[in-house]
C-alpha cells in the first residue's frame, strides 16, 4: 500500500540499483530507424515529416549558426517527450519528476549558449545586462537584477518541467484514490470521479508534450540572443 502520494516519485530499485538509468535508455528503443529502401513505411514516413516540421519551426528564428544545434535540440525533444508520456503508463516512472535530472540537462546546454555568446559577441552579450537608455543612478540595481535574472534562467528551466509533471501526476493520484474510496458508497460520484480523472489524462497527455517542446523552445531563445 502506498504510504505516502510522493512515494510514486522516488526512483524504483532492484537489489538495490536504481531503475533511473533503465527508464531513461527506453525512449530511445521505440522510435524506429530508418532503412535502406527507397520508399520508408507509414511509420517512418510519419516520423520523418514531424520531425522536419518540428526542426523547421524550432529553428527559423534562428541564423545559419544556430543550425548547427538542430540534431541535439530534436534529440532532446524527442527524449523528454517519450519520457514524459512513458511516465503516464501504469507501474511506471518518470524521469523528468526528477528536479536533478532536469537540472543536469539544463545547466550545461544554458551555459554553452552563454559561453557561445561570450566568445563570439562579447559586447553584445553583456549589453544585456544594461539596456540602451538606462538612468544613471538605476544602473548598479540594474546590472545586479539582470545578472540574476540571467543566473536564474537554468533554473526556471529545471524547475518549470519538474513542477508542471509533479503536480499533474500528483492530481491524478488523489482523485484515482478518491474514486476508488467512493466507488463502494457513492458509486454515482465515483464514476463522475473516473470521467474527471480521464479528462485530466488526456490534459497530461498534453501537458507532457508540450513542457518538453517548451523546454526545447526556451534554450533556443536564449541561444538566438547570444548567436
Amino acid at each position: 500500500m502506498t504510504l505516502s502520494f510522493f512515494d510514486q516519485f522516488t526512483s524504483p530499485t532492484l537489489l538495490g540499483v536504481p531503475l533511473i538509468a533503465l527508464a531513461m535508455l527506453l525512449p530511445w528503443t521505440l522510435f524506429p530507424a530508418p532503412s535502406r529502401r527507397w520508399l520508408n513505411n507509414r511509420t517512418l514516413t510519419l516520423q520523418t515529416w514531424s520531425i522536419q516540421q518540428f526542426t523547421k519551426q524550432l529553428l527559423s528564428p534562428l541564423n545559419h549558426k544556430g543550425h548547427k544545434w538542430a540534431l541535439l535540440f530534436t534529440s532532446l525533444m524527442l527524449f523528454l517527450m517519450t519520457m514524459n508520456l512513458l511516465g503516464l503508463l501504469p507501474y511506471t516512472f518518470t524521469p523528468t519528476t526528477q528536479l536533478s535530472l532536469n537540472m543536469g540537462l539544463a545547466v550545461p546546454l544554458w551555459l554553452a549558449t552563454v559561453l557561445i555568446g561570450l566568445r563570439n559577441q562579447p559586447t553584445h552579450a553583456l549589453g544585456h545586462l544594461l539596456p540602451e537608455g538606462t538612468p544613471l543612478p538605476l544602473i548598479p540595481a540594474l546590472i545586479i537584477i539582470e545578472t540574476i535574472s540571467l543566473f536564474i534562467r537554468p533554473l526556471a528551466l529545471g524547475v518549470r518541467l519538474t513542477a508542471n509533471l509533479t503536480a499533474g501526476h500528483l492530481l491524478m493520484q488523489l482523485i484515482a484514490s478518491a474514486s476508488f474510496v467512493l466507488f463502494a458508497s457513492l458509486p454515482s460520484v465515483a464514476l463522475l470521479t473516473a470521467m474527471l480523472l480521464l479528462l485530466l489524462t488526456i490534459l497530461e497527455i498534453a501537458v507532457a508534450m508540450i513542457q518538453a517542446y517548451v523546454f526545447i523552445l526556451l534554450l533556443s531563445l536564449y541561444l538566438q540572443e547570444n548567436i
